[in-house]
C-alpha cells in the first residue's frame, strides 16, 4: 500500500499561503483554516530557527504526530513547501525537492506570475499530479 499524502502547502516568505492542495484527506480544512495552518507553520518555522541550539539549524524539517507527518522544505529564498502525510511515510524530503523543481521551472519561469501572489499556472497543475502519481507508484515499488 503506498502511503497517502494528505495535503501541500506553498507559503512565500512572507507567511502567506500561495498554494494549497488536497489529496482527499478525511478532515479536509475549509479556506481559513488553511490559512491559518499555513500562517502558524511560517511563526513556529521561524521561531525555531532563533531558538535552537544548534548553529545554523534552518528551522522545522519533520514534524511527527499520532495521527501525520509534516515534511518540510524551504529554499534559498524563503519559499517553504510542506506535505501532510501518513505517520512513517518516507523519501517525502525528495518529494518535495522535485515538487521545488517544478514551482522554478513552471511557476517561477512563467512570464505572467507575480512574485509572492497565489500560483494559478496551469502547467504546474499538471506536472505536479504527475509527480505525486510517480511518487506513489515509486513508495509501491520500495
Amino acid at each position: 500500500m503506498a502511503a497517502a499524502i494528505y495535503s501541500l502547502f506553498i507559503i512565500n516568505k512572507s507567511g502567506g499561503l500561495i498554494f494549497y492542495k488536497d489529496y482527499g484527506s478525511a478532515g479536509r480544512m475549509d479556506t481559513n483554516d488553511s490559512l491559518r495552518l499555513a500562517s502558524l507553520w511560517h511563526s513556529m518555522h521561524a521561531i525555531s530557527q532563533q531558538l535552537s541550539p544548534v548553529l545554523g539549524c534552518q528551522g522545522i524539517e519533520l514534524l511527527e504526530a499520532d495521527t501525520f507527518d509534516l515534511h518540510c522544505f524551504q529554499s534559498l529564498t524563503g519559499t517553504k513547501f510542506f506535505i501532510v502525510c501518513e505517520p512513517g511515510t518516507q523519501h517525502m524530503d525528495t518529494l518535495l525537492k522535485i515538487i521545488y523543481e517544478l514551482y522554478t521551472d513552471y511557476v517561477l519561469k512563467n512570464p505572467f506570475y507575480e512574485m509572492e501572489m497565489p500560483i494559478r499556472c496551469e502547467l504546474f497543475d499538471i506536472n505536479l499530479i504527475q509527480g505525486i502519481q510517480k511518487d506513489r507508484v515509486a513508495l509501491l515499488g520500495r
